[in-house]
């Protein structure tokens, strides 16, 4: 998942030396919530959980964060926030490169951490599909129902509507969001979209948090099945369809909202001081004209 502070909070620091870090943690937490459910067997963990999990691991990743990169979890903000130039294009290689290494290495984490709970469910056995499947603990995967259209306009309105929120948090001359509050209404976005646009395709919204974890499962026993499921018609939907749904989501907020604030001009001490200095003579000139209407007169 995604976010960006105001570029005002970002340090000149490597984004791929840190945010690979902030990204792991917040999968870590979001697919730990998954993992806890889905092997406890709704024991220990449900839907609600999951959702609340993952917004609280993305508000959790953007404090940490925030100050440094601004925030950067999500490939598919990354890139739309570069196309309304609120990112520089040099740094979105970087980023995108922190965000998939972090997404992997957390899916390793939950693997080791939870590989005991995962033989006791699964016998060993790593299946994509079927009453004992445990492949969806990492990455997304539709419902049988789901066409490929479905999941690809799901994917693109649930990652639409997330730009369209963290824009209008973000942006300065709107609401005026507190910086501290930032994170958590960015993880309520999250939670939020989870609770409304879990059912058809299970809500990537992310495409390194689901196409890195999709490469680790199938090196880590599930095999190709991770990319054939639905007969690979459905693998990239996660990676396209966030990426073309937040580039959309950009533009819209700025077509409908961000163009039409006043343009603000700042105006630097310099030619504070300047300006001053120009009235002081304009004065000391009508100082000494009037002085001299006075003495001819």
């Amino acid at each position: 998942m995604f976010y960006t502070l105001p570029d005002n909070r970002q340090q000149q620091l490597t984004p791929s030396d840190n945010n690979s870090s902030f990204d792991a943690l917040g999968q870590v937490f979001g697919d730990g919530s998954v993992a806890q459910a889905v092997l406890s067997r709704d024991g220990v963990g449900n839907h609600s959980s999951i959702h609340w999990s993952w917004g609280l691991a993305v508000t959790m990743g953007v404090y940490i964060s925030g100050g440094i990169s601004g925030g950067h979890l999500n490939p598919a903000v990354t890139v739309a926030m570069a196309c309304i130039k609120k990112v520089p294009w040099k740094k979105v290689p970087l980023y995108m490169l922190g965000q998939y290494l972090g997404s992997f290495v957390a899916s390793a984490v939950i693997y080791f951490v939870y590989y005991d709970a995962l033989n006791e469910y699964d016998g060993g056995t790593r299946m994509v599909s079927g009453p004992n499947a445990t492949a969806g603990i990492w990455s997304t995967y539709p419902q049988q129902f789901a066409s490929v259209a479905t999941c690809f306009g799901d994917q693109l309105l649930a990652t639409g509507m997330l730009l369209i929120c963290i824009l209008a948090i973000t942006d300065e001359r709107n609401m005026e969001t507190p910086k501290g509050l930032m994170p958590i209404a960015i993880g309520l976005i999250v939670t939020v979209i989870g609770m409304t646009y879990h059912l058809n395709c299970g809500y990537a919204i992310n495409p390194a948090r689901d196409l890195a974890p999709r490469i680790f499962t199938s090196v880590a026993g599930w095999g190709v099945g991770v990319f054939s499921y639905n007969d690979y018609k459905y693998f990239w939907i996660p990676v396209l369809g966030p990426h073309v749904g937040a580039i959309l989501g950009a533009f819209l907020y700025q077509i409908l909202i961000g163009f039409h604030w006043p343009e603000v001009v700042e105006i630097s001490s310099d030619i504070q001081i300047q300006e001053m200095n120009n009235k002081f003579s304009e004065k000391e000139k009508e100082v000494y004209t009037n002085r001299g209407i006075s003495q001819d007169s």
